[in-house]
């Protein structure tokens, strides 16, 4: 019999969250993490590299993981197989398995076949390629590059964290822009659901912070890519009158995701259940979205509906929060569409982290969730950082004063996406 479709789940037997591993900028764990973020302490620092002080671009600020220690952080992986990874990899091969520590699950403990891996990136190992592409070597094209297979691949980081783990189940890598990161936790939903899987690590990784990256948004115009260069925690400002765009923001983040069932069979804690999830293309303008709100507001109700709750009943919304404007203001309206009977100060908490780790792209989701998640276990509302004078198109409760104790019991993240992509997660207090 083939083990990896033994049984069918439950319909009723919801997912959740048991384990989360990160890699950030001084962020090596899930306690670091909730600290940074329930408190808004920013890890955006001065952008000081050689070779953007020789690109003379207008970017000061980044959330930089920096070198990385895969001898203190994959004690297990061999040198010689060290060696032949970028940072995307080891990264990603760490995140995995402390997803797996955090959540109680040791080595063998869940059958090969019935655990996947499913990571999301929006453009893959961008250093190795400005490398290999700008600087080849004339007298041998191929010197130096026996590791191409492994670090030129965009999937290269899940299904080298696959083998490490030992996952046989779906291992694959999305890429869907800022959206990938709710995609990826989707699809594991859907995994899970099914029966395909027992255990889904879904995560993201993601190194943005090279020159070509930054003249791309810096091309879009002013106010998209911070220029801060004053105090660079204070570069990424939501939801303010003030703001002045986002930073890039880099490393590694997975989710250890199981059915419910399983997880309290085996007295595993529980972060928070994964209610449901909506994806929509809204096939319009390729870079802005809907700024009448209209859209993710049915979005929103479609996935509350799905789950059997209602709009009235959220008590934080977890949003995209880039500090640009356009997305700044049709998160706001669309919470006001969502709820048109609602004064601006009976709306729910809405807040952003993107202060905190900057602009991760494809990762996004991934801590929107992880963040979102770890409010509804804490019972806290994380403070939005940087919100001091209030957009008058956003001006009600972003939880600017800092973190707030709160009986949480519904919370929703939202994702936006370059492509006319909006994605809504729904999650509850376990």
């Amino acid at each position: 019999m083939d083990s990896s479709r033994a049984h069918l789940p439950e319909p009723s037997d919801p997912v959740v969250l048991t384990g989360i591993g990160c890699v950030l900028p001084g962020t090596p764990d899930v306690h670091a993490f909730w600290d940074h973020v329930s408190t808004g302490t920013s890890q955006v620092s001065r952008l000081e590299t050689p070779e953007f002080a020789a690109a003379q671009l207008p970017v000061h600020a980044a959330a930089q993981l920096g070198a990385f220690d895969s001898a203190a952080r994959l004690p297990d992986l061999l040198p010689a197989h060290a060696a032949k990874y970028n940072r995307d990899i080891l990264a990603t091969m760490a995140a995995v398995g402390d997803a797996l520590q955090d959540a109680g699950i040791s080595p063998g403990r869940i059958a090969p076949e019935r655990m996947s891996v499913i990571q999301s990136s929006s453009r893959g190992p961008l250093a190795w390629w400005r490398d290999t592409i700008t600087a080849p070597s004339e007298s041998d094209p191929y010197a130096g590059r026996a590791t191409a297979m492994f670090r030129g691949l965009a999937g290269c980081p899940a299904t080298l964290s696959a083998i490490a783990v030992g996952a046989r189940g779906l291992v694959t890598t999305l890429s869907s822009a800022c959206v990938g990161g709710h995609h990826a936790i989707g699809l594991a939903l859907r995994e899970l659901r099914s029966g395909s899987a027992d255990v889904v690590l879904a995560g993201g990784h993601e190194f943005p912070i090279v020159p070509e990256v930054a003249r791309c948004y810096l091309g879009l115009g002013d106010g998209v890519l911070s220029p801060e260069s004053a105090d660079p925690a204070a570069a990424v400002r939501p939801y303010d009158r003030d703001r002045r765009g986002f930073a890039l923001g880099e490393g590694a983040m997975t989710l250890c995701l199981e059915r419910e069932s399983s997880a309290r069979e085996r007295g595993a804690r529980i972060y928070a259940r994964i209610l449901g999830h909506r994806a929509l293309n809204e096939a319009d303008h390729a870079t802005s979205m809907d700024l009448v709100g209209d859209v993710t507001a049915s979005v929103i109700a479609g996935v509350l509906d799905d789950a059997g709750r209602k709009p009235e009943e959220i008590g934080y919304v977890c949003g995209h929060g880039t500090a640009t404007r356009y997305n700044d203001i049709a998160e706001s309206r669309a919470l006001r569409r969502l709820l048109p009977h609602h004064d601006d100060a009976d709306l729910p908490p809405h807040g952003s982290n993107k202060p905190v780790y900057g602009h991760t792209f494809g990762m996004a989701g991934i801590i929107n969730v992880a963040a979102t998640s770890l409010m509804l276990h804490h019972q806290r509302l994380a403070r939005t950082a940087n919100h001091l004078t209030p957009d008058p198109e956003c001006d009600y409760d972003h939880v600017a004063e800092g973190p707030r104790d709160a009986e949480l019991d519904l919370a929703v993240s939202l994702s936006f996406a370059f492509g006319s992509q909006t994605s809504v997660m729904a999650l509850e207090h376990v």
